[in-house]
C-alpha cells in the first residue's frame, strides 16, 4: 500500500523514496539519500513477506479450494481474506522494483492498478476480519444458549462476500483515481496527484483511511468480542456443560490471538497518521527508517493471516496432509 507513515507532501523528496507507492505529489528540492543499510534490508524483507506470503496464502487457498469437508461459511470469509492477501503478494515484487530503480517502471495504467490493489489489502482485511468477528459472535452465542443462527448458509456467506468486495471497491476508487505519474526532478513517479490545496486533500485523505480503514472496523471487532465474552461469562454452565467451557477458553484465546496480531500490524501504521497529521516531524534519516519499519510490518499482516485463521485449525493442517498425500501417491 502507499504507506507514507509520517511524510508528507514536501516532506521526503519528490521521488517518493519513503514507503510504498502513490505517494503524494511534491516539490521537495533534493532527495534524501538512504542509509546503505536500510537500501538493503528494506528488498529484502519485502521479499521474505513476498515470499511467505505467497506460499501461506496459495495453501490456504489450495486446501479450502480442494477439500469438499472445508466448504464453511467460516472457511468461505477465510478464502475471501486469503485471496485479498494473496493478490497483494503477488504484486508485492512491483513495489520492490520501484524502490530498487527509484522511478516507476511500468506505466500509468499499472500505477492505477497496483495502487488500488494496495488498498484493497489495506480495507478488505480489516472488512473481512469484522465480517467474520460477526459472524463467530453469533455463532458461539446461538451455541452457548442452544439454538441456530437463522438464514446462516453458504449462499447467504457468498452474498455478504461480494458485499464485502463492492464496498471495498467504492471505498478504494478515490485512491485509483488521484494515482498517475508524475515527473519529479528527472524521475517518473507513481504518486497521488491532488487537486490544489495539495495539504488540504493530503490530510483529508489520510484521515479518510484512517476512519474507514481502521477505527470503524476495529471497533466493531473490539465491541463484538468484548459483548461476547461478557455474555459468555454471564452464562451459568452446569456440570454437562464442559464442552462449552472449553469453548470459551477458545473463544477467548481466539479473541486474544485476532486482536494482537491485527492491532501489531495496523496501530503503528495508523497511530503514525495521527502523528502525520498534528506535528510536522524533520524527514531525517532515523524517521524514514521508521517509516519502512511501520510499512513492513503493514505488509506482514498478508503472510500472518494464513498463520493466524487456517493453520491453527486441526482440520485445516488435516486436509492439507490428506491433499499432499494425495498428491504424493502415484
Amino acid at each position: 500500500m502507499y504507506n507514507w507513515s509520517f511524510l508528507e507532501p514536501g516532506g521526503v523528496n519528490a521521488s517518493c523514496w519513503g514507503p510504498g507507492l502513490g505517494c503524494p505529489n511534491a516539490s521537495n528540492p533534493a532527495p534524501l539519500p538512504l542509509p546503505q543499510s536500510l537500501a538493503v534490508a528494506v528488498p529484502v524483507v519485502y521479499a521474505v513477506i513476498c515470499l511467505v506470503g505467497l506460499v501461506g496464502n496459495s495453501a490456504v487457498l489450495y486446501v479450502l479450494l480442494r477439500a469438499p469437508r472445508m466448504k464453511t461459511v467460516t472457511n468461505l470469509f477465510i478464502l475471501n481474506l486469503a485471496i485479498a492477501d494473496e493478490l497483494f503478494t503477488l504484486v508485492l515484487p512491483v513495489n520492490i522494483a520501484d524502490f530498487l530503480l527509484r522511478q516507476w517502471p511500468f506505466g500509468e495504467l499499472m500505477c492505477k492498478f497496483i495502487v488500488a490493489i494496495d488498498q484493497y489489502n489495506t480495507f478488505s482485511s480489516l472488512y473481512f476480519l469484522t465480517v467474520m468477528s460477526a459472524d463467530r459472535y453469533l455463532v458461539v452465542l446461538a451455541t452457548a444458549e442452544s439454538r441456530r443462527v437463522a438464514g446462516r448458509t453458504y449462499a447467504a456467506a457468498r452474498a455478504v462476500s461480494l458485499a464485502v468486495w463492492g464496498l471495498v471497491t467504492l471505498v478504494v476508487l478515490p485512491f485509483a483515481i488521484f494515482a498517475r505519474l508524475d515527473e519529479e526532478q528527472g524521475r517518473r513517479q507513481c504518486v497521488l496527484v491532488f487537486p490544489q490545496p495539495e495539504a488540504l486533500w493530503w490530510r483529508a485523505s489520510r484521515l479518510y483511511t484512517l476512519v474507514l480503514g481502521f477505527a470503524i472496523p476495529v471497533s466493531t471487532i473490539c465491541a463484538l468480542y468484548i459483548t461476547l465474552l461478557c455474555r459468555l461469562r454471564a452464562i451459568r454452565l452446569d456440570s454437562h456443560a464442559k464442552v462449552l467451557d472449553r469453548a470459551k477458553k477458545r473463544v477467548t484465546f481466539l479473541v486474544v490471538a485476532i486482536l494482537a496480531v491485527c492491532l501489531l500490524c495496523w496501530t503503528p501504521y495508523h497511530l503514525s497518521t495521527v502523528v502525520a497529521l498534528t506535528t510536522d516531524l524533520p524527514q531525517t534519516p532515523l524517521v524514514i527508517a521508521i517509516s519502512y519499519l511501520i510499512t513492513s510490518l503493514s505488509y506482514a499482516n498478508s503472510c500472518l493471516n494464513p498463520f493466524l485463521y487456517a493453520f491453527l485449525d486441526d482440520s485445516f493442517r488435516k486436509s492439507l496432509r490428506q491433499l499432499m498425500t494425495c498428491r504424493a501417491d502415484p
